[in-house]
């Protein structure tokens, strides 16, 4: 087969958002400095090998049998992925509201004794919770668990996770939805893409497979990086998941920025042709499949395209002991209040039971939606643009790759990184087609575009924008031929001697200034035509946004380049480019200064087209 090299950046993932508990023995803290104990494993009784039937108290009124629980530990977070929470966080409940860690592992045990024999411990974070390595050794102790799993952002991975697994953690499940450090700092709103890449490798490195990678997939975001998770599974034992985009509180989801499963799936289809599906486990939410040769296999969670409701056998506990047998659904039952109340394990049940046998369905209205909606929009990009750190022309999750399987960390590239230094520092960001890009394409390493004037610009009689009768009107390119179109373009920010220092040593409180930027800059490249009214749609198939400072203005000077094969030029994309990542510097340093001007955007090159190239001299 002749698959592309592992060389597709990666990135996205959906925390659960969900809970659930767990067991009943009271916990005993280790003392500080005491050694954590490897709890002895204790025979395991299998689902098929239970005496009595499954509990009536778990079965609800389709038949759908309940053995998945899923406990949050706690609300808190040490991120705040903007397709989960807003920037500012939620409100938490009070402490004295929380479940206790006897209590989670009081109704643990109670389900398991009903029949669940898989547990996945979820949040906000779980691993920041002090006390999740005990929690997990104290629910490996349940005859009838089979698995214990658990969903996390990955920062605090790669330390606990030794200690997890002598407790008796079976399933990792990380979320990560992109290999881009700079666009994994704006989609999380923090820094740590190093530390997942760490938790990642550590989970390899222990024998976790395969180690379940959680991508959630935002259409104008990180679409264009389905092929670079899917390259990932070539060589290493991932399960690389695409969950499609869905609606939470403070996320302000839209259809729009939805990428559906066919879509998805479409898209990988045209790289791999050969992408066979995987037999489908009962109750499963996944549609798995494989690259004949790889070792990982990718997934696809179709929440809200093609939702999994009839074999829904899930059931959540949130941080403050509500019971909820459905993600999407808004009733919630306090198992806390019954617990404190001192109810017994009888009166516990006909709560659970009443409350699984209101299960409707499917979820809400949600669905619903599916009929009244738009079709999914196709995507701009879906097998033509990949961002990656321009470093010698090898892409920066190829020398993961390498680092990974010779048993280093991989660190983040050298974008991601802060730098400091008197020379005149430059960030690129590029987006193309393969490793073996047109020569065309501008590069640190590539041909610069001539300096002089290659003819003189043919002249118009009239404005290309208006018909006959001076109306608006949108050209028609349907009859051009296709050429290879460049567009170069650039504009120059003066910050100011504040600003500009603050830049120069990375300082800024909101972060790297000069990454977002660029980020921002190719990704108003690909929004060009919805930007301006009378632009065609251009299918680019290169993007770069390039940075340096200017010691001596005090100024930010940016030049973007945009390339495509197509009936119609790439200057509005390069000059949408250069002005919006001037936009987004002039955003990052608002707080410091107000005297920052933008200035000179204007088109430097263009090449191929009928009406001749243009270079400024």
């Amino acid at each position: 087969m002749a698959a592309q090299p592992v060389s597709r950046v990666v990135r996205r993932v959906l925390r659960a958002g969900v809970r659930s508990c767990s067991s009943g023995a009271p916990v005993t803290q280790p003392c500080p400095g005491e050694p954590v104990v490897e709890v002895p494993s204790r025979p395991r009784l299998f689902l098929g090998e239970r005496a009595a039937p499954f509990s009536a108290f778990l079965t609800d009124s389709f038949s759908r049998r309940h053995s998945y629980l899923r406990i949050s530990l706690t609300e808190r977070c040490n991120l705040r992925c903007q397709y989960c929470m807003p920037e500012e966080g939620v409100p938490l409940t009070p402490k004295a509201d929380l479940l206790t860690t006897e209590e989670i592992l009081t109704l643990a045990r109670l389900f398991v004794k009903e029949g669940v024999d898989k547990i996945r411990l979820t949040g906000g974070e779980p691993l920041i919770r002090p006390d999740v390595v005990d929690i997990v050794a104290q629910l490996h102790r349940l005859e009838g668990l089979r698995t214990i799993g658990i969903t996390t952002n990955g920062i605090n991975l790669a330390r606990l996770l030794p200690q997890l697994q002598k407790a008796g953690l079976s399933t990792i499940n990380i979320s990560l939805d992109t290999l881009v450090p700079a666009k994994f700092e704006f989609i999380v709103r923090r820094k740590g893409f190093h530390k997942v890449m760490e938790g990642i490798h550590k989970a390899i490195e222990l024998g976790y497979s395969p180690v379940k990678v959680n991508c959630v997939v935002m259409r104008g975001l990180n679409e264009d990086e389905l092929l670079d998770f899917v390259a990932l599974t070539e060589g290493l034992p991932l399960d690389v998941r695409f969950i499609e985009y869905m609606p939470f509180d403070g996320n302000k989801w839209n259809f729009k920025k939805m990428v559906s499963y066919k879509e998805m799936l479409d898209t990988l289809r045209q790289q791999w042709p050969e992408l066979e599906k995987l037999p489908e486990e009962e109750s499963s939410t996944a549609k798995a499949f494989k690259i004949p040769g790889f070792q990982g296999q990718v997934s696809f969670i179709t929440s809200m395209s093609e939702h999994f409701c009839g074999t829904c056998n899930r059931l959540r506990i949130t941080a403050d002991g509500n019971l909820k047998v459905c993600l999407f659904g808004n009733s919630e039952v306090s198992l806390r209040d019954h617990l404190r109340a001192g109810a017994s394990e009888e009166e516990l049940l006909r709560v659970i039971g009443a409350a699984v046998g209101r299960k409707k369905r499917q979820h809400a209205e949600l669905f619903l939606m599916r009929q009244d909606s738009p079709p999914a929009l196709p995507s701009t990009f879906t097998n033509s643009l990949r961002v990656q750190v321009l470093r010698h022309r090898v892409s920066f999750f190829s020398q993961m790759v390498t680092l990974w399987k010779g048993g280093r960390v991989p660190q983040a590239p050298l974008v991601a990184q802060r730098w400091l230094g008197s020379s005149l520092p430059q960030r690129h960001f590029s987006s193309h087609l393969e490793s073996d890009a047109n020569p065309k394409c501008l590069s640190p390493t590539g041909p610069r575009a001539p300096a002089a004037s290659s003819g003189p610009l043919p002249d118009s009689d009239q404005l290309t924008h208006v018909d006959t009768e001076g109306r608006m009107a949108m050209v028609d390119v349907g009859r051009k031929p296709d050429t290879e179109r460049v567009a170069v373009a650039s504009a120059v920010v003066l910050l100011g001697p504040v600003a500009f220092k603050l830049i120069q040593e990375n300082q800024l409180k909101k972060g790297d200034a000069l990454a977002v930027a660029q980020l921002a800059g190719i990704q108003a490249a690909k929004l060009t035509s919805q930007l301006i009214p009378l632009c065609h749609h251009v299918a680019l198939s290169h993007v770069q946004v390039q940075l340096e400072l200017d010691r001596t203005r005090h100024a930010a000077v940016i030049q973007a380049s945009c390339q495509a094969r197509g009936p119609t030029g790439v200057e509005m994309e390069a000059l949408t480019s250069a002005a919006v990542a001037a936009l987004a510097l002039y955003d990052m340093c608002k707080a410091v200064s107000r005297d920052i001007v933008l200035a000179e955007i204007k088109l430097v090159s263009k090449t191929g087209g009928q009406r001749g190239d243009f270079h400024r001299m």
